[in-house]
């Protein structure tokens, strides 16, 4: 994981003056770290019978579909408004200066599948629970995890997602 964590570069003042963005592009451009990325993935979740990995706009995407290959399992997209072209359960969900939705087709999953929801960061968890919500609300299935490549630990998000599993490859205390 230290390998990991040291392609991931910090930038600071992005989008504004006070944030240190954790710029992942480096990580995704080497394909050898980004195969041991999703790699440890799969490892996790290899014996648990998974239908369907679930990203979350945008690049939550990347490595649920990624997944999805390497466990044979589907894959389908939690978007924001507006983005989806067939029928949608939507959920709008508060921000810390206003409010916003998610959306989901809803024909996304069959009841009994076996999900686990992907994203890259969890940071103070609005989009991630709000994304568990919508599908909890809808779908007869069973949410296993979530997932993140990374948790920003110091913003508390894992504390908003009460009682759902969450897993993250790399910490940020």
């Amino acid at each position: 994981m230290d390998a990991l964590r040291s392609a991931i570069r910090d930038i600071p003042d992005f989008p504004k003056p006070g944030i240190v963005f954790k710029d992942i592009t480096p990580l995704l451009s080497d394909g050898a770290l980004f195969r041991r990325t999703i790699d440890a993935f799969k490892e996790r979740y290899a014996s648990d019978s998974i239908d369907m990995v679930v990203g979350i706009e945008a690049r939550g995407f990347i490595f649920a579909s990624a997944l999805a290959y390497a466990l044979g399992a589907g894959t389908c997209l939690v978007r924001k408004p507006g983005k989806l072209p067939h029928a949608v359960h939507r959920l709008a969900y508060d921000l810390e200066y206003g409010t916003d939705t998610v959306e989901i087709h809803t024909d996304a999953f069959r009841p009994g599948q076996r999900i686990v929801l992907v994203d890259d960061v969890l940071a103070t968890g609005g989009t991630v629970e709000a994304a568990a919500r919508l599908i909890q609300d809808h779908f007869d299935v069973e949410l296993v995890e979530l997932a993140f490549l990374m948790e920003l630990a110091f913003l508390g998000g894992r504390g908003r997602l009460r009682d759902l599993p969450v897993h993250a490859l790399l910490t940020y205390p």
